[in-house]
């Protein structure tokens, strides 16, 4: 039986070297990572000043401010809800598995015996669980001790996938995951987040891979990930899609961030994106074992890979920067940005993203409710 395992995974892991997506994210997301690194380090060879940001205790209010971490049981999302526990926060941990929300709690506890957690069992691919959860959410704040309004949002969770899947809503599980998911809960929250007593921060955690798409398209049929099935020739373009998928994500921050800017409320919820790099996580659990050991293994030699404690410092850097820091791209860790790609601040597609995103979610649960705002 190990044999027959082990000539399938060889076998399947022979595919996909062959295969056009590989070999996307071998070259583009090599390129695009080390152009990361040669905006962070450029100041310093022309020897100007990086625009960086110290990181800010958390604002004093009368009960101890909330912090809401999706994709928390694991790798980066795990080790910002350590790491902002430490920081006083109570911390709301978001994830698909009870047991292994148990077990994220349990570890966080034994590194921090003072942190003060909540789980909450949400599939973000799912529209009717990001509205359940929103509705659980208020719930709980109204019954414990806590002010009813959030202090961060940290829109972590995210997926690799190599198959195609297909939500309940018929988008694709992806692009639901990383990016539509996201959009939801964040609007949901917004009221929550608007009547906290400090400044609140939203972080939408991106990649650098949102460098490789050089043309997009964000009408409905296209975000619900519907383009991408009929153009597929025989696999999943699964390198292509998550590219598009963090590309979206920087787009809905931008264009939060001018609207909240045009509604006056710029001085009140702050919008940033990190990018950790390269990490160590189980992100790519659905690329064949072999090559992803090789990756990594390479990566490590570069000197790119980092540990989830190393990388959670952009998305730390974005969670605690001074009020006012809003718009900003976090990488690099100590406080450092660097300007994503120019297609990723195009005003005219974030807008239209929006419009076509918000008609793709009004015929759900999120409907009206999300919309209104």
């Amino acid at each position: 039986m190990g044999l027959c395992n082990l000539v399938k995974e060889l076998w399947r892991a022979y595919f996909f070297f062959f295969s056009p997506q590989f070999w996307r994210m071998a070259l583009l997301w090599a390129f695009s990572i080390l152009y990361s690194y040669y905006q962070l380090f450029k100041p310093y060879l022309f020897s100007q000043k990086p625009v960086s940001y110290p990181r800010c205790s958390p604002s004093t209010s009368a009960s101890r401010p909330v912090c809401v971490v999706t994709g928390a049981t694991s790798g980066l999302g795990l080790s910002a809800a350590y790491e902002l526990s430490k920081e006083g926060y109570v911390v709301v941990i978001v994830g698909r598995s009870q047991q292994l929300l148990a077990e994220t709690i349990r570890k966080i506890k034994d590194w921090n015996k003072d942190a003060r957690l909540k789980a909450f069992e949400v599939d973000l691919s799912s529209i009717e669980s990001v509205v359940k959860f929103k509705t659980s959410l208020r719930q709980w704040l109204l019954d414990s001790d806590l002010h009813c309004s959030i202090q961060i949002l940290i829109n972590n969770a995210g997926i690799l996938a190599t198959s195609h899947r297909v939500t309940a809503e018929g988008y694709d599980q992806m692009i639901s995951t990383n990016y539509i998911g996201a959009f939801a809960l964040t609007k949901l929250l917004l009221p929550l987040l608007e009547s906290s007593p400090v400044s609140a921060k939203i972080v939408n955690v991106t990649s650098f891979t949102h460098r490789a798409v050089t043309d997009v398209k964000v009408d409905e049929e296209t975000v619900s990930g519907k383009r991408f099935l009929r153009s597929m020739c025989s696999s999943y373009p699964c390198a292509h899609i998550y590219e598009y998928s963090k590309l979206c994500l920087l787009l809905f921050s931008y264009e939060l961030h001018r609207q909240l800017c045009l509604m006056a409320k710029s001085h009140q919820i702050f919008v940033s994106v990190a990018d950790p790099g390269v990490v160590k996580t189980n992100l790519m659990r659905e690329v064949p074992a072999i090559l992803s050991c090789l990756a990594f293994l390479v990566l490590k030699r570069l000197r790119l890979l980092q540990s989830p404690e190393s990388g959670v410092n952009s998305i730390i850097d974005a969670a605690l920067a001074p009020p006012g820091t809003s718009g900003a791209y976090f990488f690099g860790g100590k406080g450092r940005t660097i300007n994503s790609s120019a297609l990723s601040r195009n005003a005219k597609l974030a807008r239209e993203l929006w419009e076509s995103t918000s008609k793709l979610l009004s015929v759900t649960p999120f409907g009206a409710e999300g919309n209104s705002w």
